[in-house]
């Protein structure tokens, strides 16, 4: 009498379609999963633990190498929950405020491209990474004009930005942006009525709405489901109530409605990009707060008074308030979290960190099991992980 039984096989963490150092236990029935077990910690690097004996300035690098494709992203989140906890949020100057919002919309595209050229490379669509490439580079050259960092940019400061924007900056923003829906179309020209496309991505990693929201899923995998939740919209932050935008929602829940939400987003993204950059007005960029903001360069190296502000503020830091706080923000991946907890100190005395990546990596197994091998690919790929945020 013949027998059958199920295989247990690993994939990664060196795989390269585990999207870094994941490493995942699959049990298989012929091709069929029967079960996925997710075993993470390959890149832990205890940045929340690292920031209890750092200055809330100093912790500002460490955010930087979480998703280290959205970098904006997380130093925005980081600094929005210290001025919380400082009380000084309606004291951000409107230009750095306007300039923060360009900017993480700008990551935000960024953020969308690497994963639209991973996502298709990981299927058998070459030519699609080529081209979301060549635009990601576009984007990294503004970030080394700004930041003078191409990846882990580190720019946003609290109390505002860490210097100006250089001349001439604005008007490369400006022509990307403008460029971008054709650089969207030539995207959908190439994959959304590709028959291979379709047929790998559609009804597959289908997650309902309810289930969505038990695991807590955010983002594009939320709002891929039917969920209408955009932070920026429903609990906005940094004026994004004064800005126009779509949130685009999809109601099948399956890798192809994920894919069309984070192509929409890229479109919406550079029209609030373009918005931003009409309502940019000269003025300050950093809050009147001389005990918490770091002085201007110029005062820093042509004055005295200039200098010792920045040597006391970088040497001890400055003491937050007794007390504790949360701030979310939308980033690309979904609900990017800081849950400061302050004793008084300079340092934090506690800091957790919710990262979308690692909540949406809880639904992979619900999505892949009863799934084909293949499907595993597409669904790491539809949820966008970065392992930096994951195990950080």
């Amino acid at each position: 009498m013949a027998q059958t039984e199920t295989m247990t096989i690993n994939m990664g963490p060196q795989h390269p379609s585990t999207h870094g150092v994941l490493q995942l236990i699959l049990e298989l029935d012929g091709e069929t999963v029967v079960s996925a077990t997710p075993h993470i910690g390959f890149l832990h690097r205890g940045v929340e633990k690292l920031s209890e004996h750092r200055t809330y300035h100093q912790t500002i690098p460490l955010t930087d190498r979480l998703d280290y494709l959205a970098p904006m992203s997380n130093n925005l989140g980081y600094v929005l929950a210290v001025e919380k906890l400082l009380g000084i949020t309606d004291q951000i100057p409107e230009r750095a405020k306007v300039v923060r919002v360009l900017l993480t919309e700008l990551t935000r595209i960024k953020s969308h491209l690497v994963w639209l050229a991973t996502h298709a490379l990981d299927i058998g669509a070459m030519t699609v990474f080529i081209y979301c490439f060549r635009e990601r580079e576009a984007i990294i050259d503004i970030y080394e004009k700004i930041s003078g960092a191409r990846m882990t940019s580190n720019y946003f400061r609290v109390g505002g930005l860490s210097a100006d924007l250089p001349a001439g900056v604005t008007d490369d923003i400006r022509k990307f942006a403008e460029e971008m829906n054709s650089y969207v179309d030539e995207y959908e020209g190439l994959l959304t009525g590709n028959k291979i496309w379709q047929k790998r991505t559609q009804s597959v990693g289908k997650i309902s709405a309810e289930d969505a929201i038990d695991i807590g899923l955010t983002g594009p995998a939320l709002r891929g489901s039917g969920v209408d939740w955009d932070l920026r919209r429903d609990n906005p932050y940094s004026g994004y109530e004064d800005y126009d935008f779509e949130v685009p929602v999809r109601e099948e829940g399956d890798t192809f409605a994920r894919y069309q939400c984070r192509l929409i987003e890229m479109r919406e993204a550079a029209k609030i990009i373009l918005q931003a950059l009409d309502k940019l007005e000269e003025g300050p960029i950093l809050a009147d707060c001389p005990k918490v903001c770091l002085p201007p360069k110029q005062d820093v190296v042509n004055t005295i008074e200039g200098l010792i502000h920045q040597f006391k503020i970088i040497t001890e830091g400055f003491e937050a308030p007794e007390g504790e706080v949360y701030v979310g923000i939308e980033a690309p991946k979904g609900e990017l979290g800081y849950y400061l907890v302050s004793d008084g100190s300079a340092n934090p005395y506690r800091m957790k960190i919710r990262p979308p990546s690692f909540v949406n990596l809880q639904a992979l197994p619900q999505m892949v099991e009863g799934a084909l091998l293949a499907d595993v690919i597409a669904t790491i790929g539809t949820l966008d992980i970065v392992l930096g945020e994951i195990d950080r």
